[in-house]
């Protein structure tokens, strides 16, 4: 089935649709990253959204998105951790049922949360197809509603809201970073930026681990099967064929990073601006400081994706 990118009007629609529930996450500036970049940079910290991560912006869309009929027997999804924390967060606010497909070898912390939510867990080995196989027999069983994690129209135009306020918060920008795993947010970003600034530039950052997103755009085919090695959890997910899409039509630059520029890019975060960032988020960084001739004196928003982390396992 063909999933539709979602369009500036559905994204303006999404935020008035999840604003009594999602919170209005802050932009921090600070010099000394600043000075490091040779950038303006405008950080916009989903770490500090509901859940710890942004992607209960599109998780709370779709669920509020259902009618009654359509929300009665629940929602279901698979996700490492940041989604399926969400959806069952999102879930909760209107009282339906969620239940998640975890993989094993997911982030300890992020199941908890999942649990902590009221979620109901299934198992499933650590690959795409055993999470998409999990998630068709949850649904045929149960009849809830598949919300995907990112190949979702309204999961995207949920994402999107993130670009609609922090153009608004700094008052404008040259360029734009996200982290690039399935690619729902900057799928959502790309058309909400670009719907509004026609010219901004968009980059992805990616892990060098995990890069199906770059090696897809750069051999002009969605790359079907791969293997991810990267510490970066919430980016191991195979980019989406409508989000591959996304990236094609709105021109996006995927950078890619090592897992050691990350982790480095991560302890500056944590240091310089006093935030929990979970390792996923810090590729917006670790791009902007591997290519700094691409964004030398530029208005730069790079979106921190999430701060959900095992603090007993930090990566240094």
């Amino acid at each position: 089935m063909s999933i539709a990118l979602p369009n500036l009007e559905q994204i303006r629609d999404a935020a008035a649709r999840i604003a009594p529930h999602a919170i209005l996450t802050p932009v921090l500036r600070n010099a000394a990253l600043d000075a490091l970049a040779g950038a303006h940079l405008y950080f916009k910290c989903e770490n500090l959204q509901r859940g710890g991560a942004f992607k209960f912006r599109g998780a709370c869309n779709a669920v509020w998105s259902l009618s009654d009929d359509e929300a009665r027997c629940g929602v279901v999804t698979h996700s490492s951790g940041n989604h399926g924390n969400a959806l069952a967060m999102a879930a909760s606010t209107r009282g339906i049922a969620a239940h998640v497909i975890v993989p094993e070898g997911a982030v300890r912390a992020k199941v908890e949360a999942i649990e902590q939510a009221g979620a109901v867990l299934h198992r499933c080995a650590p690959t795409n197809a055993a999470r998409e196989a999990m998630a068709a027999e949850v649904q045929q069983a149960t009849g809830a509603i598949m919300v995907h994690p990112y190949a979702d129209t309204r999961v995207m135009a949920g994402q999107g809201t993130v670009v609609l306020e922090l153009l608004h918060q700094s008052g404008g920008l040259d360029a734009i970073v996200t982290p690039v795993g399935g690619g729902g947010l900057m799928a959502g970003c790309a058309v909400a930026a670009h719907g509004l600034l026609p010219n901004i530039a968009m980059f992805g950052a990616e892990p060098a681990g995990a890069s199906d997103a770059a090696q897809s755009l750069a051999q002009g085919a969605r790359i079907e099967h791969f293997v991810p090695a990267t510490i970066c959890d919430g980016l191991r997910a195979l980019v989406g064929e409508p989000n591959l899409a996304a990236l094609r039509e709105h021109h996006v630059a995927v950078i890619t990073v090592s897992d050691e520029e990350t982790i480095a890019a991560m302890r500056l975060l944590w240091q310089s601006l006093k935030l929990v960032v979970e390792v996923s988020s810090a590729t917006v960084l670790a791009a902007v400081l591997k290519q700094p001739e691409r964004f030398a004196g530029r208005r730069v928003g790079l979106v921190l994706t999430g701060g959900n982390v095992d603090v007993d396992a930090l990566p240094w």
